[in-house]
């Protein structure tokens, strides 16, 4: 248990799921000095003395400092952060479609009044991947970083390669564990993984990120897929990713082609893998669970605590890069039974095109699932 000398600190939690529970323990069991005293939950699931259904009964209290927000969705979560910032409380959100899309906003709120913005639970859950490119922007710059950012994704692509299912058995059983959600779009999609690249390079980078970014999930993914990239020495993991260089900054999600030797593709079930570069630090790596009642609660009281200690982040998006995406060009392989034009033969059914950009490389994905909607796309690993 932490032991520590602080003045007490009354704090509230905007929803009751997963996420929320896990805060409430452990800061119950654990962390001396804060008090969770509100809960804001709907009507029908009251059953504690704390909650209510009034967000007003939480932005009015006086004696609350701090709010939690890990309700999920892009609304009401901005409408009530954005008032909590404004009402003088400190922020913590695990929620990062609500970061994407409105991070500058939130930013600049907190700037304005003086209170802190902490989001370290929305990238990667326990992990602490948020404050790791933090503390390394103090002296470096990060030049570029990659990875696995979603479990689900991992688990379905992880079970396809050692049990040899098809993807649909390997995402029903993800299903089953509670890996993956009924309706699993967000995660098979890559937009989940594009929420996560978008702050990321908004904390690395210094810049606005676009959200018009390329994303290409793993929807039609097949296990014939799985062992042609094996006979190559290879398997596929869906990556954030995302560069700098000469003033100009590129970000893509999708499904990239590693060693099978590489600590990438050993990474299991629903696990996360994400690595930086800096400028003199160089490559840093950071492995854990992604997701979770208690590994996400910890990221969450772990900014909790910072806030009570005076952490203020300010971010900051007043850097003019140019979105260029020929920082990322390489080589793409497609399965699909029309052979793109320009293309080489990679093996039986697919085709390899050279020297794309992500942006490119989705383009001609989607002029082949005019043809055949089944067709895939994976980037080779990138040269150097």
């Amino acid at each position: 248990m932490l032991d520590y000398e602080r003045e007490p600190m009354n704090i509230a939690l905007l929803g009751f799921g997963t996420v929320g529970r896990g805060v409430d323990q452990i800061i119950a069991t654990r962390v001396p000095n804060i008090a969770v005293t509100r809960i804001l939950e709907l009507p029908d699931r009251i059953c504690d003395e704390r909650m209510t259904s009034n967000f007003a009964d939480i932005v009015g209290d006086e004696d609350i400092e701090l709010v939690v927000e890990c309700m999920g969705g892009i609304e009401p979560a901005h409408t009530f952060i954005a008032e909590a910032l404004r009402a003088g409380k400190h922020v913590v959100t695990s929620n990062k479609a609500v970061i994407a899309a409105h991070f500058a906003e939130f930013a600049q709120l907190a700037r304005e009044h003086d209170v802190a913005f902490l989001i370290e639970a929305s990238v990667g859950g326990g992990i602490p991947w948020i404050a790791s490119i933090e503390k390394a922007r103090r002296v470096d710059e990060v030049q570029s970083f990659w990875g696995i950012m979603n479990g689900t994704t991992n688990f379905v692509i992880d079970s396809m390669r050692k049990e040899g299912l098809d993807f649909g058995v390997a995402l029903a059983q993800a299903q089953e564990l509670g890996y993956a959600e009924r309706d699993p779009s967000a995660d098979i999609d890559g937009i989940d993984v594009a929420n996560k690249t978008i702050i990321t390079a908004c904390v690395s980078f210094d810049v606005d990120c676009v959200r018009d970014l390329p994303v290409t999930g793993i929807a039609t993914l097949q296990a014939a897929d799985i062992v042609a990239l094996a006979e190559r020495g290879l398997t596929v993991k869906l990556f954030g990713r995302g560069a700098q260089r000469d003033g100009a900054y590129a970000v893509a999600v999708e499904p990239v082609a590693v060693p099978v030797d590489s600590l990438e593709a050993s990474v299991p079930t629903n696990f996360n893998l994400m690595s930086f570069v800096g400028t003199t630090v160089d490559e840093l790596k950071f492995y854990g669970q992604g997701a979770g009642s208690l590994p996400t609660g910890n990221a969450i009281v772990q900014d909790i605590i910072d806030a009570h200690g005076g952490k203020r982040p300010c971010y900051d998006f007043s850097r003019s890069l140019a979105y260029d995406p020929t920082l990322l060009v390489g080589d793409y392989v497609y399965r699909s039974s029309v052979a793109p034009q320009g293309s080489e033969e990679w093996a039986q059914g697919y085709w390899l095109v050279r020297n794309q950009t992500p942006v490119e490389a989705r383009a001609l994905l989607e002029r082949l699932w005019t043809e055949d909607a089944s067709a895939f796309m994976v980037a080779l690993p990138q040269k150097g």
